[in-house]
């Protein structure tokens, strides 16, 4: 049984004859524990697919089911709910608070959670442990390198230990060697058990994924 079921999906914007096809009839399944990349020339749909996979952007038409939930069919305050039990966000502008330490960071998705705030600073220590930064949970953004930061967002998109992690161009601004850090952190996350789903332009990083799917003019061209 798939995780995630989309079916027909349409998005369009604008109107009066000035609209623009960003989603023409997609559908996919995607199963628990696959790590699936997309591709796509800029303008081809392919973030437009991942932000309605995500929640966030709700399709003209078609249908979204996600664990046999039909994420649009929910009000807006379960679909909130629904976001943050099963999806973890990774995008290439990381989106720190610079005023804020790495665990602070880490720990925004848990301020709307019950819980004490030590349980809830140790849940955000353990993720940092988990993609390597333990100890430096008391440093500012400014202090650390762009995949230090990467791995920061990586951390706060696990905190909640959601099943479904999305990435949209997660190595985007990183050089080779760190963004290959970074694709092996993502690699280690799916291997424990996390279904990932990915946008990228770079086909060294959609090596990493189990499958390879390509979108253009807002269609699966595979």
């Amino acid at each position: 049984m798939s995780l995630i079921q989309a079916d027909n999906l349409e998005k369009h914007y604008g109107a009066n004859g000035n609209g623009v096809t960003a989603l023409a009839g997609v559908s996919l399944s995607v199963a628990a524990g696959e790590f699936v990349a997309v591709m796509g020339r800029s303008g081809s749909g392919k973030s437009s697919l991942l932000s309605v996979l995500g929640a966030m952007n709700a399709p003209s038409s078609g249908t979204l089911t996600v664990d046999g939930i039909d994420v649009y069919g929910l009000s807006p305050e379960r679909r909130a709910d629904f976001r943050r039990r099963y999806l973890g966000f990774v995008f290439q502008g990381v989106h720190l608070l610079p005023y804020m330490t790495v665990l602070e960071n880490v720990m925004l998705p848990l301020a709307v959670e019950p819980g004490a705030g030590r349980d809830k600073q140790s849940m955000a220590a353990n993720a940092l442990a988990q993609v390597g930064l333990g100890g430096k949970e008391k440093r500012l953004p400014h202090a650390l390198s762009g995949g230090e930061k990467e791995r920061v967002a990586v951390a706060r998109a696990i905190v909640n230990r959601p099943p479904i992690l999305l990435a949209d161009e997660p190595t985007g601004s990183l050089d080779s060697k760190t963004a290959a850090e970074i694709m092996d952190l993502l690699s280690g996350l799916n291997r424990d058990g996390t279904t990932v789903v990915m946008v990228t332009h770079d086909a060294v990083c959609a090596a990493f994924a189990r499958r390879l799917l390509t979108v253009a003019d807002g269609r699966l061209v595979n």
